[in-house]
């Protein structure tokens, strides 16, 4: 067992105790940050003439050699060691002798471990963030391309009035672009640095902790050293981030499933995002809609998790906090996985326009603006509301959609329609006569499309 802190102990850790302590298997992942961090921290050092410039180029040298050997898979992190900072230290030491032992001059592994997260989440943010660019982008290509393609617009599940599938996916154009944000705002809250903190107390050594923020490419450092390495906000607002994402995910997902059903057909999904059954030949799944559905949960719990476990830790730095880091390894991954799988079945999913408009047709979508005619002849909205539930009901008995209903039946129920009852019912002049801001009429949803392209250009 390889540590670094075994003076003041007369014995050995038990094994077992060992391993339930080590975090090396997990936290091996941010080896690159841990090295940069200690780059930065070495040439602080330098610096403030606590290394000399020959130590401080000996360490980065074999900093740098053991970020190489790692990457091209000549030196292997081993589980020997407590966690990855061990592991670094040690092997340094190994390599050039006495230099190395001063690396940890002024440091502490609370404000090592908290810094290299903190550099780590950063750059999962910066990745995530282009994997949601990638799937706004998907997104608005189908609106693009989809103005004047007619559907169903639901609620409750019921069909209530017709929109058009750009109006459809504009709305999850605006969640995604809420996560995009959501994120943003939070790199620039978290982009404080905390090297330097020490265990909890800060240092005696004359660090410039400004000097190595900047170094790390941070506004500035923590103003709190015990904040510094106890804070994990930014992790849990990280996971409730990706909860959200997850969440918009599940939604799309669970319409996407209902339109692939073989009662809506609105959507035909690409054989490389669906699969078989083993006993049902004529079956084709939706299973990367429901995996994304499903792995939902699993970041929800990651959250609740990291919540529950930083809920009773007094200050500063216990050993509960550890546990951040499978949770949030595990919902970064699962997140990014969904969203690159999603993205990639939105890009290759065909839509029945013909089937989605048809079923706006007759599941009388219309019957609103069938209403709003009768008003505008006169009819009180009440009594309107009650003339065209008789419509709807004689339809339903004749299996026939409210533009397939003879003139003389819409007389019998009112006498105010006239012929021109078909063009204010047809499902373009219901949908495109919707021009406020935000509505799914072509010149609405045109002026909606160019902000949001727009947007990505400033992405």
């Amino acid at each position: 067992m390889a540590q670094l802190w075994g003076g003041r102990f007369t014995k050995e850790t038990d094994q077992l105790v060992y391993n339930f302590n080590a975090s090396i298997m997990f936290d091996k992942r941010f080896y690159a940050q841990d090295i940069k961090g200690s780059i930065a921290h070495v040439t602080m050092l330098a610096k403030q003439n606590i290394l000399t410039e020959e130590e401080k180029n000996q360490i980065i040298a074999g900093l740098n050699g053991i970020l190489n050997d790692v990457e091209e898979g000549k030196l292997e992190i081993s589980d020997k060691y407590e966690d990855i900072h061990s592991f670094v230290e040690a092997t340094l030491i190994d390599r050039i002798g006495e230099p190395g032992k001063k690396l940890h001059t002024g440091r502490s592994r609370n404000d090592q471990v908290a810094l290299d997260m903190k550099l780590y989440t950063r750059d999962e943010i910066g990745e995530i963030n282009e994997l949601v660019k990638g799937l706004l982008q998907a997104i608005l290509h189908v609106m693009e391309e989809n103005t004047e393609t007619i559907m169903p617009g639901f609620t409750h599940l019921q069909k209530a009035q017709p929109i058009t599938l750009a109006h459809h996916m504009g709305a999850y154009f605006e969640m995604f672009k809420r996560d995009h944000e959501r994120l943003l705002d939070l790199s620039k809250r978290m982009n404080t640095c905390p090297l330097g903190s020490g265990a909890l107390a800060g240092t005696t050594y004359p660090l410039d902790r400004q000097y190595t923020a900047e170094l790390l490419g941070f506004e500035g450092p923590t103003l709190n050293s015990m904040d510094g390495v106890s804070d994990r906000d930014y992790l849990i607002e990280l996971l409730s981030a990706l909860s959200m994402i997850m969440m918009h995910l599940s939604r799309f997902s669970e319409e996407v499933i209902i339109w692939n059903s073989n009662e809506y057909q609105f959507v035909e999904i690409d054989d490389a995002y669906s699969t078989g059954s083993s006993i049902m030949p004529q079956k084709k799944n939706p299973d990367i809609a429901e995996l994304v559905r499903g792995k939902t949960g699993r970041v929800y719990g990651a959250l609740n998790a990291l919540l529950t476990t930083m809920k009773g830790i007094p200050l500063a730095y216990n050993k509960d906090m550890q546990e951040d880091k499978e949770w949030a390894f595990d919902a970064i991954d699962t997140a990014k996985g969904c969203i690159m799988l999603f993205t990639g079945m939105l890009r290759t999913m065909q839509f029945n326009k013909d089937r989605m408009k048809d079923s706006a047709r007759h599941g009388f979508t219309n019957a609103t603006d069938a209403a709003d005619y009768l008003v505008n002849h006169g009819v009180a909205f009440r009594d309107a509301h009650g003339i065209v539930g008789q419509l709807v009901l004689t339809c339903i008995e004749k299996k026939i959609a409210l533009d397939e209903l003879p003139l003389e039946e819409y007389k019998k129920i009112s006498p105010a329609f006239e012929e021109d009852i078909y063009e204010a019912i047809s499902l373009e002049t219901c949908v495109n006569k919707r021009v406020t801001t935000g509505a799914p009429g072509m010149e609405s949803m045109n002026r909606v499309i160019t902000m949001y392209q727009e947007y990505m250009k400033t992405y």
